[in-house]
């Protein structure tokens, strides 16, 4: 029986956070979903599943889409109970009684779960208070990281570009000067929540490659730009570093595999236009 069931678009690097802590303290995750364009046919639901052609029919399950979900969407009176935003990634204690929700707080949980076999909270007070400094600064990252790779489905405009690239500039420098001089993770010497939430939110902002076309096409440059390892050697160090780590391996390698060929698609000269990949649609949800 899982410790943990999480329901979600996929792929969402969001929810690495969960998974990855989840390799690191042996703690089990039971994780159910599907691509975001597909979500609107699933019952949102501890027992989240395809939509049956009579719950497709139910009024009471019926709701409107917010952010990243614009079509009808289905949720039981027990789904909103337990997730009063009705968002996801949404979590569940393994009895469904209790919800979890935001992918940070999930990921929380996770490494309270397994606190005994690893120290993802640090060893004392004061560590868990530097980490939980770390998570609450990234998101503020997150939050314009989110309008700004959605607006890329779309139109961007120059002020969320200027918006996100502040925000960016502002993370990832103080990323660079927390690992200074020569410090191998955000806090002490092993991997924490911090580190683990760095990688999923720079990894969910990699979306942004195969838009570069579009990008250049309204005078914009990208922001995650070829001079990022000469400008910030230590971070972008450390994040090759941590992709490479057992732990993170599964998730991020693949998922950046298909932004890279994705990338590529989208700057060939063969390519005749735009087309959005499976990673690019990943930005899509909560």
């Amino acid at each position: 029986m899982s410790q943990l069931r999480i329901f979600s678009y996929l792929p969402n690097p969001r929810i690495w956070k969960a998974t990855i802590a989840a390799r690191l303290c042996g703690v089990t995750i039971d994780v159910r979903g599907a691509a975001p364009g597909t979500l609107q046919d699933w019952l949102w639901d501890f027992d989240a599943h395809p939509l049956s052609e009579a719950e497709r029919q139910d009024p009471a399950l019926q709701r409107s889409g917010r952010t990243g979900f614009k079509s009808r969407l289905y949720k039981t009176p027990a789904f909103l109970e337990a997730h009063p935003f009705g968002t996801v990634p949404a979590a569940f204690s393994p009895d469904g009684a209790v919800g979890i929700f935001e992918s940070n707080s999930i990921m929380r949980a996770v490494a309270r779960l397994g606190a005994d076999a690893y120290p993802l909270y640090g060893h004392d007070a004061y560590m868990a208070a530097r980490v939980d400094s770390f998570l609450d600064v990234s998101l503020v990252f997150a939050r314009d990281s989110q309008i700004y790779l959605l607006s890329l489905r779309d139109a961007v405009t120059p002020e969320i570009h200027a918006r996100t690239r502040d925000a960016f500039v502002t993370y990832i420098a103080g990323i660079e000067q927390a690992l200074m001089p020569a410090r191998q993770f955000l806090v002490g010497d092993g991997i924490t929540l911090a580190d683990i939430c760095f990688v999923a939110e720079l990894s969910l902002f990699a979306n942004e490659k195969p838009r570069a076309k579009a990008l250049a096409g309204q005078g914009l440059a990208p922001i995650l730009h070829d001079g990022l390892d000469a400008d910030y050697p230590r971070a972008m160090a450390y994040y090759a570093r941590l992709c490479a780590h057992p732990a993170f391996a599964p998730d991020v390698g693949p998922y950046l595999d298909k932004i890279a060929k994705a990338a590529a698609e989208h700057t060939s000269p063969r390519e005749s236009g735009e087309r959005e990949g499976p990673a690019a649609r990943s930005a899509v949800g909560g």
